[in-house]
């Protein structure tokens, strides 16, 4: 099955994600089809929080990719802020 999830990354401390569609029977953060955007956690200042490709990831979805539940908040926070700009 395919899924979208997060990978993790950055350094000791200081998480980052990438938004990624995988096979849900890969390793977290190893092989991925596409990665389709971005969360950082830890975002303070100027610094973008979330950046989601909205077109790709609705284009995953349609396909069958089952969003983690993590996933799932960061997609509808992405498309309620896209709403409101």
């Amino acid at each position: 099955m395919v899924t979208i999830r997060l990978a993790r990354g950055g350094s000791k401390k200081r998480p980052f994600y990438h938004l990624t569609v995988a096979n849900s029977r890969d390793a977290r953060d190893g092989r991925f089809v596409e990665r389709i955007g971005f969360f950082n956690p830890v975002a303070t200042g100027g610094e973008v929080r979330l950046s989601v490709n909205q077109e790709r990831a609705t284009y995953w979805l349609s396909k069958g990719a089952q969003p983690s539940e993590r996933v799932a908040q960061l997609l509808k926070a992405a498309a309620t802020t896209e709403a409101t700009a």
